[in-house]
């Protein structure tokens, strides 16, 4: 088999954990792979790549266009009571900790910062809470795209916005990274739970193929190593995943649409 493409399209404070997929998937298929960094969609809905780390919200969106090249495949069980063994996280939503800010409904007016609108942790969910709250007519005083979930947190940090929804496994890994931030930031609400991202695999390489990855990767936490790197993560196991797994991403997206908002204001 030719070298593998694998793109990612997630934050870069996991990219260790992208790393050792990406390692034991071209294991497994007794190949090498490249792992590249992507800055746009267009490599995910032109089919580019033959592995993917992807949100489920662009998925989901090129699906209801006609556009699934990749089929998601495996997905990550989180480490913590809060996820109850499911492939499903969480969106915190954060703010300075000297804040007045108590709940959700006390960001009316605020500054938000989200990192991209194609992310379902930083404005999908969002979108979709206040779509739930009947507040679907100017909440928020401005709206910012960070780019990043990182930078996001760190517009937060520096008082540049007043709170974001950030993506609640990148930001145990930016905590641990900098425990300053338990001391700066508090988290005023949690959204959600959403299915977390999928390893999407391209339909190009078959199913013979997208098995035994799928296979290499929900057997990676039985070797002590692997598990290792997997928690960098916070992340205990990955599962199989598949289309219907993101029902819920959906559903979600159809009660926007139907809501005519579909823009963050």
């Amino acid at each position: 088999m030719a070298e593998l493409r694998v793109g990612t399209f997630l934050a870069p404070n996991m990219m260790p954990v992208y790393e050792a997929i990406t390692e034991t998937i071209a294991r497994r298929l007794g190949t090498t792979a490249e792992l590249v960094v992507e800055t746009s969609y267009e490599n995910c809905a032109t089919d580019v790549n033959d592995v993917c780390f992807v949100c489920s919200l662009p998925y989901v969106m090129f699906e209801r266009e006609g556009i699934s090249p990749s089929l998601p495949t495996a997905a990550p069980v989180l480490t913590g009571a809060r996820f109850g063994g499911k492939p499903i996280y969480f969106s915190d939503v954060i703010v300075r900790a000297e804040s007045g800010f108590g709940s959700f409904l006390d960001l009316r007016g605020c500054r938000w910062a989200y990192n991209e609108p194609l992310s379902q942790s930083g404005y999908g969910i969002t979108r979709y809470h206040l779509v739930t709250l009947g507040e679907t007519n100017g909440f928020f005083g401005d709206v910012i795209e960070a780019g990043y979930h990182e930078t996001a947190i760190e517009m937060v940090r520096d008082g540049e916005v007043d709170a974001a929804a950030i993506d609640c496994q990148v930001l145990a890994v930016a905590v641990r990274e900098h425990p300053d931030l338990t001391e700066t930031l508090r988290v005023v609400e949690t959204l959600g739970p959403s299915t977390i991202q999928p390893i999407g695999v391209s339909r190009r390489l078959g199913e013979a193929v997208r098995a035994s990855i799928r296979d290499a990767l929900v057997t990676m936490h039985e070797d002590r190593h692997l598990a290792a790197r997997l928690a960098h993560g916070f992340i205990e196991r990955l599962v199989p995943v598949e289309a219907s797994s993101y029902d819920d991403i959906r559903a979600m997206v159809d009660e926007c649409e139907r809501a005519g908002f579909m823009r963050l204001r």
